[in-house]
C-alpha cells in the first residue's frame, strides 16, 4: 500500500514538473514569435502602403512635369518669334543676303534722365578780404613774421575769417578751368608770400626757353640755401641733367635744383628772375613779384587769383603736368641711387585725378598748395595759401572735393537699360 502511494506521488510530481516546464517553454518562446509576427505585419503593411502610394506619386510627378513643359512652351515660342523678327532684318554682306541664325543676347542702351530737382543748385562761396590788409606787404610785416614765427596771414588776422567749409587755409580760390567761373573765393585778393609755388613759374620759364633737357648741370656752392638754411639731398658737386633737376624741383620741391636751373639760364640768375617777372606781367598777374627761382625769399609774393592764372598757363605744358604729378623718381648721385617722392600725398590717392600740382612752405607763407584736378566731370583750379598744420592744405582740398561732389551737376544723369538683341551667325 505504502509503495503504491509513493509511486502515485512520484508520478504527480513528474506531471507537475512537466507542466511547469511546458508552461515555461510556452512563455519563453511566445515573445519572440509574437515580435517576429509583429515585424512581419509591419513590413507587409509598409509594402502595401508604398504600393498604394507609388501610382499616385508617379501620376503627380508626371502631372508636374507636364505643367512645367506647358508653362515653358509659350516663353520659347515668344523667344523664337522675337528671334525671327530680329533676324528678318538680314545683314547684307558683299551685295547678297547670308543665311543666319538669330541668337538672343543682352544689349545695353543708355537712357537719359533729367537730373533730380530736389537738390539745391551749387551756391558759390565768396569771403571778402578784411579791410586793412595791404596789397603789398611791407618790410615791417616781414620783420614781425621773422621775430614771432607767425605767417603774414596770421599777422593780418586772415585766419579769423570764417567760411562754410571750415577751411584751415586763410586764403582759398577754386575756379572752373574752362569757364573761369569762381565757385569759392576766400581772401583771394590778399597778397602773401607763396614759397615754393614759385617753382611753377621757374618751370614755365625753363620750358619756354626750349633748353636741352639732356644737358648736364653740376650743383655748386652758389645753389646752397643761405636764406633759410634749408637742407638738400643734392650735395655740392652732384651732376644731373636739366630734365632731372626740373623733375626734382617740381615733384620734390628741391631748392638746389630750382636754383641751379635759374643760375644756368642764358644770361645768369638775374636774367632768369627778370624773365619770370616779365612773364607774370604778360599773363596779367598784377599782384605778383619774384626775386628768386626757389621761393625761399618771402618777397616772392602773389595772390590766389594770380596763381590761378599761372596754373592755367602752366597746365598747357605737358612736361610740367607730367613731372609735377609724378609720385616718385630715382636719380643716380655718384654711386648711389636716391629715391625722391612727391611732396603732395594726394597724387598717390585713387580718389583724385590731378593734372598739375605744386606745394610750398616757408614760415612767412604757411603751407601752400596749387593744383589742377578733374572732379564731377569738370576741371578745377584750386589754390590754398597760408594753411596751418602739416596736412591741412590737403585736408582743405578734400573738403572742397566732397563739397563739389555733393552738389548737383548740370549734366543729365545716364541710366543703362538691358534689352535683347540678336547675334547673327552666318553659314
Amino acid at each position: 500500500m505504502v509503495g503504491n502511494k509513493r509511486k502515485m506521488n512520484f508520478r504527480k510530481d513528474v506531471c507537475l514538473l512537466a507542466g511547469v516546464m511546458a508552461l515555461l517553454l510556452a512563455l519563453g518562446w511566445s515573445a519572440p514569435v509574437q515580435a517576429k509576427a509583429t515585424r512581419q505585419a509591419k513590413v507587409t503593411t509598409s509594402k502595401t502602403v508604398q504600393a498604394a502610394k507609388a501610382p499616385a506619386a508617379r501620376t503627380a510627378k508626371s502631372s508636374t512635369k507636364t505643367s512645367v513643359r506647358a508653362a515653358a512652351k509659350p516663353s520659347r515660342r515668344a523667344v523664337a518669334s522675337s528671334g525671327r523678327q530680329l533676324a528678318s532684318a538680314a545683314v547684307h554682306r558683299k551685295g547678297r543676303v547670308r543665311q543666319s541664325v538669330a541668337v538672343a543676347r543682352p544689349l545695353a542702351l543708355a537712357r537719359v534722365e533729367a537730373p533730380a530737382q530736389a537738390q539745391a543748385p551749387l551756391m558759390p562761396i565768396s569771403v571778402k578780404t578784411p579791410a586793412g590788409v595791404p596789397l603789398k606787404p611791407s618790410a615791417t610785416v616781414a620783420a614781425a613774421s621773422g621775430a614771432t614765427g607767425a605767417s603774414f596771414g596770421q599777422i593780418y588776422g586772415l585766419h579769423h575769417t570764417s567760411d562754410p567749409l571750415d577751411l584751415k587755409s586763410s586764403v582759398a580760390l577754386v575756379m572752373d578751368q574752362e569757364t573761369n567761373e569762381v565757385v569759392l573765393a576766400k581772401n583771394s585778393e590778399a597778397v602773401l608770400p607763396i614759397a615754393s609755388l614759385t617753382k611753377l613759374m621757374t618751370a614755365a620759364v625753363i620750358v619756354d626757353a626750349r633748353l636741352s633737357m639732356d644737358e648736364d648741370i653740376t650743383v655748386t656752392s652758389d645753389d646752397v640755401d643761405t636764406e633759410k638754411n634749408s637742407s638738400s639731398r643734392l650735395a655740392v658737386g652732384a651732376t644731373l641733367t636739366r630734365g632731372e633737376l626740373l623733375h626734382l624741383a617740381l615733384m620734390s620741391s628741391e631748392n638746389r635744383a630750382a636754383h641751379a636751373l635759374g643760375r644756368t639760364y642764358p644770361g645768369g640768375l638775374q636774367a632768369f628772375v627778370s624773365v619770370m617777372n616779365t612773364k607774370a606781367k604778360a599773363l596779367g598777374m598784377q599782384d605778383t613779384r619774384y626775386v628768386d627761382p626757389t621761393g625761399l625769399n618771402s618777397n616772392n609774393q602773389s595772390s590766389a587769383r594770380d596763381l590761378a592764372v599761372l596754373v592755367k598757363a602752366a597746365y598747357q605744358q605737358p612736361l610740367i603736368r607730367e613731372l609735377s604729378t609724378s609720385p616718385e623718381h630715382a636719380v643716380r648721385l655718384g654711386n648711389r641711387q636716391v629715391q625722391f617722392r612727391n611732396t603732395n600725398s594726394l597724387v598717390r590717392s585713387p580718389a583724385w585725378d590731378i593734372g598739375l600740382q605744386k606745394t610750398g612752405y616757408i614760415v612767412e607763407a604757411g603751407r601752400c598748395l596749387a593744383m589742377q584736378a578733374s572732379m564731377v566731370g569738370r576741371k578745377y583750379i584750386m589754390i590754398f595759401l597760408d594753411s596751418t598744420g602739416k596736412y591741412s592744405r590737403q585736408a582743405d582740398a578734400e573738403r572742397v572735393r566732397r563739397w563739389l561732389e555733393r552738389a548737383p551737376q548740370k549734366t543729365s544723369s545716364i541710366t543703362t537699360t538691358v534689352v535683347p538683341d540678336a547675334v547673327k551667325i552666318t553659314s
